[in-house]
């Protein structure tokens, strides 16, 4: 069996996708996601010019050494780019073998751990009503968890807050918008709103909060404190990861759960953390962590510190990586939960899928591979658009993480 032909599918239904395709010589095909939110192009390039010249002719059923080829053999190993790269390819290559095999790919995984698996939406509002409305609509679409972000009086453009009910895309523009931040002000103003939301909705419902990167160790510690009788699913991405020293000293001082990860590429990233058990969720996903095959990887390591898997699921994938992302959950042991930021119905048509909503779950379906394909002809209507992410200044114009 050999690789006869692979190429790249770039549209934009509302955002953009990279979608890698790998044709073989027995007529059977499979796709892998390598969209990089607002650096696309970055990973076509890199597809083009250095993968899919070496993957022709090789073998598809040897996936273990394709990833190892194009791993180990690329020697400048790591980072954005290449791992997303390498994740398209092993994907689509795990579509193809389970394909071969007439499985779902959960079964090849080896089977399912659990029979449906829970998954958080997003809520967000401009002030205290305004996002307690949306919790609510949330919680009458059957969600048993919910992230929730809300806009703070006297930022600009508060991180997470977005434009619609259910659809939230931050790149916006050309060139990246200017959001601003102020850490006392959030401070002072998020744990309000959670405990708002306690007295209206009580405890049943698992509520998380996302930080994305604004908080200094310090900072986090004190926010993960204030949240500690609001009883937080997770405290999402408190502080940088770069220094995972960091997290020591935020685990000192809070009991909130913490997680840590969509950024993430390699187990590298998180060993650290995991091995000194100072997160209680690891959030890298496939399309940003080089595939099934390593995430698989750092599953496996996580779960030797009773650390769960809470894989990054916005819509910067596209449904190749949410219906792979749930194939995995089902199968591993150590699943936490599974992000769920819906698609636009123009994406969901391009992206056909087998997938299922059902009362706060996510169930993946029987069709053999990872359940998902590609409407190449509707995909060409939407051409490819240039869109990046914001970046975030604080008040004296200082750059800050967005």
């Amino acid at each position: 069996m050999k690789i006869t032909s692979a190429k790249i599918i770039v549209t934009s239904p509302g955002r953009n996708f990279v979608t890698l395709k790998i044709q073989t010589d027995q007529g059977v095909y499979g796709i892998g996601d390598a969209t990089l939110n607002g650096r696309e192009l970055s990973v076509v390039s890199y597809l083009e010019d250095h993968v899919i010249p070496c993957i022709l002719g090789m073998d598809p059923q040897r996936i273990e050494d394709i990833w190892q080829y194009l791993y180990r053999g690329a020697y400048w190993r790591r980072g954005p780019v290449t791992m997303r790269a390498i994740a398209a390819v092993d994907v689509a290559l795990w579509d193809i073998k389970a394909k071969m095999a007439g499985m779902p790919l959960y079964q090849l995984l080896g089977g399912r751990s659990r029979d449906r698996v829970m998954v958080y939406g997003h809520a967000n509002g401009r002030e205290f009503a305004e996002t307690v409305d949306a919790v609510g609509r949330y919680v009458d679409l059957g969600y048993k968890a919910i992230r929730v972000q809300t806009g703070v009086p006297g930022i600009k453009d508060a991180y997470g807050v977005g434009r619609g009910d259910l659809y939230y895309e931050p790149a916006d523009a050309r060139l990246p918008s200017v959001t601003g931040w102020d850490t006392r002000k959030a401070l002072n103003y998020v744990p309000k709103m959670f405990e708002k939301l306690r007295e209206t909705f009580g405890f049943d419902y698992h509520l998380l909060h996302d930080g994305h990167h604004r908080y200094t160790p310090q900072e986090a510690a004190n926010l993960g404190k204030m949240l500690e009788p609001y009883q937080l699913f997770w405290l999402e991405d408190c502080t940088p990861a770069e220094n995972q020293e960091a997290f020591k000293l935020v685990r000192q001082h809070t009991t909130t759960p913490l997680a840590v990860g969509e950024i993430f590429n390699t187990i590298w990233d998180c060993k650290d953390l995991i091995q000194n058990q100072l997160i209680d969720y690891i959030r890298a996903t496939i399309v940003g962590a080089g595939g099934v095959t390593h995430l698989r990887r750092i599953a496996d390591f996580a779960s030797l510190y009773q650390v769960r898997t809470g894989c990054h699921g916005a819509t910067d994938l596209s449904p190749v990586t949410m219906g792979t992302a749930l194939h995995f959950d089902t199968w591993v042991p150590n699943f936490g939960i599974q992000e769920y930021m819906r698609h636009t119905p123009e994406t969901d048509e391009i992206f056909p899928h087998d997938y299922s909503f059902e009362e706060g779950h996510l169930m993946c379906g029987e069709t053999p591979g990872h359940g998902v394909d590609i409407d190449e002809k509707l995909a060409a209507k939407y051409p490819y658009s240039q869109a990046c992410l914001p970046v975030a200044r604080l008040e004296d114009g200082t750059m800050w993480n967005w």
